[in-house]
């Protein structure tokens, strides 16, 4: 008697077949990568200049601040909150269907106050020196938050956030506070420049000194 199992061959799957299946993975490995890994935006305003260039194209650690289930806020495991300093992309608090960039000023219990321009963190003067200000004028507190604001201390969970262009930034100054949880992750590198506004040669469209850059 014959004690090997005997061996069915299995019908082959058709190319067609083989195709859709890879293409489907490849979709579903590319979603989780961008949902839960790394993520690339574009930069299309000039409120984080000079760190940040119009054209700028950036990849964002989504991972670095904890694991988010797809598709909502909530966060599975937590790692990390964003710390003073850091470039982070968030959903814009008054339109969340808009990614903003900006700066990480304050966080959770740190008091803010701007008086003529200069910043006031805790009561102690500030100053990054990615900080821009283009405009010699003063605009006083009464007539809008930008040169003069505060003071306020940040709630728990959530952000001050500025951009570095100081004077041209639409930030919590405006709008108030970001919350964590509408924090999409941290901007750490450029990986592609354009310059639509270029009036040289061809070449100078792309700002080749640029290319991976890290950010800071």
């Amino acid at each position: 008697m014959n004690s090997d199992a005997s061996l069915v061959d299995k019908p082959k799957k058709s190319a067609l077949r083989e195709n859709v299946e890879a293409i489907v993975v490849a979709i579903i490995l590319a979603l989780f990568i961008r949902t839960v890994i790394v993520q690339a935006f574009k930069i299309p305003s000039g409120s984080m200049k000079e760190t940040l260039q119009i054209g700028d194209h950036i990849l964002v650690n989504k991972f670095i601040y904890g694991v988010k289930l797809p598709f909502t806020q909530t966060t599975l495991v937590p790692i990390k909150n964003p710390k003073r300093e850091d470039i982070v992309v968030f959903k814009f608090p008054e339109d969340p269907d808009k990614d903003f960039i900006k700066r990480v000023i304050g966080v959770e219990g740190d008091e803010i106050e701007i008086r003529d321009k200069q910043l006031y963190i805790n009561r102690l003067p500030f100053k990054g020196d990615y900080a821009v200000y283009s405009d010699p004028r003063i605009i006083p507190k009464g007539m809008q938050p930008r040169d003069n604001f505060g003071p306020v201390t940040v709630p728990k969970n959530s952000l001050f956030v500025m951009g570095d262009n100081r004077d041209h930034s639409y930030d919590s100054r405006f709008w108030g506070f970001v919350g964590l949880d509408a924090v999409k992750g941290k901007a750490f590198i450029i990986y592609w420049s354009w310059n639509k506004e270029n009036e040289g040669s061809f070449l100078d469209y792309v700002r080749w000194g640029r290319f991976g850059m890290l950010l800071r």
